[in-house]
C-alpha cells in the first residue's frame, strides 16, 4: 500500500501481511522529481504494480507530474528511508491513474491510464540498465513511451486476458466498460 503521512518523510510504502498480522511494514520513500528539478519526501503514489527488474522484484511507482520510479522490493524495511530509482518522466501537469503490465511479441510493456496525458505504452526492456534522473528535465526522459491516441478517457484499466485490456471510460452520457486489444 501507498500512502501519505505528515511526517517530514511522507511518502510510505507499507506492506502487509496476509493473513493479518500486528504490525505491518512500513518504508520512507524519497524521489528526484525531474520536471520539479527537486528531491521530494511528500509526493503522492498515485498508482504502482509489482514488476520484475534484472530478476529482482520491484515496485514501479508512478507519481503525480508522472516521474515513473523503480523500488527494489528487498530495500523495503520496516523503518527505512530510502531513494527510489526515478526512470523516467512523463511528462507535468498530469495525474496517473491506473497502470498494468502485459507481454506482447515476446517483450513486456507497461499501460498507463493519466489524466491529461492519454493512455501510455512504457517499455520496459531498459529498465534495468535506465540511468536515475537526477537533474531538471523540462519535458519528458528516461525509458520510452508512446502515447495511444485511439484510447482516450480511459479513467482505469485492468488486464482481461493475455490479449485483451478491459476499460472505463467516461463518455458524454457517462462511463462504458470496453474490452480492447492490448496495443
Amino acid at each position: 500500500m501507498a500512502g501519505l503521512a505528515t511526517q517530514q518523510f511522507g511518502s510510505t510504502l507499507h506492506g502487509v501481511e496476509f493473513p493479518f498480522a500486528d504490525k505491518d511494514l512500513a518504508t520512507s520513500i524519497e524521489i528526484y522529481h525531474g520536471n520539479h528539478g527537486a528531491v521530494e519526501t511528500n509526493s503522492p503514489v498515485r498508482t504502482f504494480i509489482p514488476f520484475v527488474v534484472n530478476g529482482q522484484p520491484h515496485i514501479l511507482a508512478a507519481y503525480t507530474c508522472t516521474p515513473l520510479v523503480s523500488i527494489p522490493v528487498a530495500d523495503l524495511k520496516d523503518g527505512a528511508k530510502l531513494r527510489g530509482k526515478t526512470v523516467a518522466e512523463l511528462g507535468n501537469m498530469n495525474v496517473p491513474l491506473d497502470i498494468i503490465s502485459y507481454e506482447k511479441g515476446g517483450q513486456k510493456f507497461l499501460l498507463m491510464a493519466n489524466n491529461r496525458r492519454g493512455v501510455m505504452k512504457i517499455t520496459t526492456d531498459k529498465l534495468a540498465t535506465q540511468e536515475a534522473i537526477t537533474a531538471r528535465v523540462g519535458g519528458t526522459a528516461g525509458v520510452a513511451f508512446e502515447t495511444i491516441e485511439s484510447l482516450k478517457n480511459v479513467e482505469h484499466l485492468d488486464k482481461l486476458s493475455d490479449q485483451l485490456a478491459l476499460l472505463l471510460v467516461k463518455t458524454d452520457s457517462g462511463k462504458n466498460l470496453e474490452a480492447v486489444a492490448l496495443p
